[in-house]
């Protein structure tokens, strides 16, 4: 996006932020995980696919937006949203991510995805 000085433009981007924030939370279904302190070490988050000897997680969700709370030391620190689709997208590039067990007692399978990769 260019950059503008002018308070009229950088209004108008506010208010379209604002609205599909409201749609995200009035209508939209919302896939919402959780990831604890481990995040902090190693950059990455879990993108599950399988658990328990079935499709889950991103293989799974019908929800239009994925929001990942990230807590350290049992406080939140921050959210990422990303639209469903686009995570879906970045997973199936083959070889792209590393696929490693995880969840409860690793009885699942995910992607390991660089929180930066998020933004």
């Amino acid at each position: 996006m260019e950059y503008c000085s002018d308070f009229t433009h950088d209004l108008k981007i506010g208010q379209e932020g604002e609205k599909l924030f409201a749609e995200m939370v009035e209508g939209d279904k919302v896939e919402v995980k959780s990831e604890q302190d481990q995040w902090k070490d190693t950059g990455n988050v879990f993108v599950e696919f399988w658990c328990r000897d079935k499709a889950s997680g991103i293989a799974r969700t019908e929800a239009k937006w994925w929001v990942i709370n990230f807590y350290y030391k049992g406080k939140l620190q921050s959210t990422s949203i990303l639209p469903t689709d686009r995570l879906k997208k970045m997973v199936k590039v083959k070889g792209k991510y590393r696929i490693v067990n995880g969840g409860d007692n690793n009885t699942s399978r995910g992607f390991l995805v660089p929180i930066k990769d998020l933004t």
